[in-house]
């Protein structure tokens, strides 16, 4: 390459490197040795294209030459300040993307509702001291719910050794870091804590702020006594239990436990839902007349019926409209690995169904029965829905064998697989809510701990446990689990890649298009 070419090209990164120096100090890295090395290293780039062009100083007299000489500078201070302006413009008012895989950036559809749904001012005590290994994340999700409910959502850190007081106040434990979550302020001041466990979640932050505004707890009572999963395992690392759905059930405001009817006793006053949850044997005579007289009183209740079982509790499901199918439902299309683990997305009408129809979930059922929806005989005043039913080549097997065929006769096409029912109860003796309401389930192995991780299924039984206890407002797509795949980085190495990003880059393209500019003009 002729070395005056050369020494244009290094000349032009030169000007462009000693003009951007005080953008580098002043937006980029705040760094002084940084932006004096590029200006010294621009000084000696300019050096090398005087040094190299040295028979044409000579021209610059003329008028023609200082003004391209004047019109290159303004043009490379015009592009400067162009960039400069972008750049602080982004910084303050620029729309983000979030391009994560598992959309660990956008707030869930439940958190948003939540903030919207704030009547006063939340105020969020964050006990973290600012080197704490936890203090970056924990600030970027406050940071994401502020923005959604600035005016009804305060962020404060505290460090716990500088703040005694409140500390006490909230009872935390040494060493502890914590959410505080307050409500109201002097005497009606409420509050829960949520507590920070290699960094705070999304699902642990929205859960304290459904706590903190619930309206008290709802008791839900699961039955026992007929080989129903049990609340908790009954040994250890036992999968056969809803441990998991207990957890969810205490984050969002659930106070569950157990009840057998066997005792005799009337089903407690406080009960705002009862869940049978995989009965195995029959209920007594005297138990389905208490679950009867129950729903009778505008009761609610949750049904999920067990594969190959018949608890005896079908004459109170038909008074409600709702009939369980002997045998397994079989999809030979909408099926995962087994003909017999249905897959579905065909959603009814419902308000249950709402949010998973929009987002056109997949819900999946192990070893699922099918339901029929009854239109006679029922309670006077029954309603009857079919909130989600299988793919039109769906089929019942009454006798399963490992691989099933629709065989003449056999039940098959749109099966109902989860079915709700309502009901007015009207001056009914002993009346607890003005209307009954049931959900039937086709499957209960849902609820057990190895299948709770699928976010769907859970969500689906999350919102049947809202919309049975009338909390709308808990109909919803909760936040799911996300995949940590995000890096730490601390102040002095996200300067640099700042740096990297929005000045070094983009500057040295500046400067190569600049020099191939030059390089033309002088031909």
């Amino acid at each position: 390459m002729n070395p005056r070419t050369l020494g244009k090209i290094l000349g032009a990164l030169g000007l462009v490197a000693l003009l951007s120096a005080p953008y580098t100090y002043f937006v980029t890295t705040g760094s002084p040795w940084m932006a004096a090395t590029k200006a010294v290293l621009g000084v000696l780039l300019l050096g090398a294209y005087f040094a190299t062009n040295i028979g044409e100083f000579g021209q610059f007299a003329s008028r023609r030459s200082t003004f391209y000489l004047a019109s290159t500078i303004a043009t490379v201070l015009v592009v400067l300040v162009a960039l400069i302006a972008v750049n602080y413009v982004a910084a303050k008012k620029g729309k983000s993307w979030d391009l994560t895989t598992k959309k660990i950036f956008t707030l869930a559809p439940q958190t948003r509702s939540t903030l919207a749904s704030l009547k006063e001012k939340v105020r969020v005590y964050a006990f973290l001291a600012p080197g704490d290994p936890d203090y970056e994340q924990v600030d970027r999700l406050l940071r994401r719910y502020r923005e959604l409910a600035p005016g009804n959502f305060e962020v404060v850190f505290k460090d716990p050794r500088k703040a005694p007081d409140l500390a006490q106040k909230y009872q935390l434990r040494e060493g502890q870091t914590t959410l505080v979550l307050t409500r109201g302020t002097g005497d009606k001041e409420t509050h829960t804590t949520v507590a920070v466990s290699n960094g705070v979640t999304e699902q642990d932050l929205t859960n304290g702020l459904i706590k903190l505004n619930a309206v008290g707890e709802q008791k839900v009572y699961f039955t026992t006594g007929h080989g129903e999963w049990p609340l908790e395992p009954t040994q250890p690392k036992d999968p056969a239990s809803v441990s998991e759905l207990r957890k969810t059930l205490l984050q969002e405001g659930y106070l569950p436990g157990t009840i057998n009817l066997a005792d005799g006793k009337e089903i407690p006053r406080d009960a705002a839902l009862l869940v049978v949850a995989g009965a195995k044997s029959k209920f007594g005579k005297a138990e389905a007349e208490q679950l009867g007289k129950y729903l009778a009183q505008g009761g609610r209740m949750l049904y999920f019926a067990e594969a190959a079982v018949e608890p005896g509790l079908d004459p109170l499901l038909a008074r409600y409209g709702i009939e369980v199918d002997p045998g397994l439902v079989a999809d030979d299309v909408y099926a995962i690995d087994s003909p017999y683990l249905v897959v579905s997305h065909f959603f009814g009408d419902t308000e249950l169904a709402r949010d998973l129809k929009r987002g056109q979930y997949n819900l999946q059922f192990p070893t699922v029965r099918g339901l029929t929806v009854l239109h006679q005989g029922l309670a006077e005043g029954t309603e009857v829905a079919p909130v989600l039913l299988t793919s039109p080549n769906a089929f019942e097997v009454k006798t399963p064998t490992e691989n099933p065929h629709r065989e003449s006769g056999d039940k098959a096409g749109s099966i109902p697989l989860i079915v709700q029912s309502t009901r007015p109860v009207g001056n009914a003796e002993g009346k607890r809510n003005d209307e009954m309401r049931l959900v039937a389930f086709g499957d209960s192995e849902i609820l057990v701990d190895p299948n709770w991780g699928d976010e769907p299924n859970r969500n689906m039984v999350m919102n049947a446990f809202a919309w049975a206890t009338s909390q709308v407002q808990k109909i919803t797509i909760r936040p799911p689990d996300r995949d940590i795949s995000t890096i730490d980085l601390d102040a002095p190495r996200l300067a640099r890649i700042r740096f990297l990003a929005t000045d070094l880059v983009p500057f040295g393209l500046l400067g190569i298009g600049l020099a191939i500019w030059l390089n033309r003009r002088s031909k």
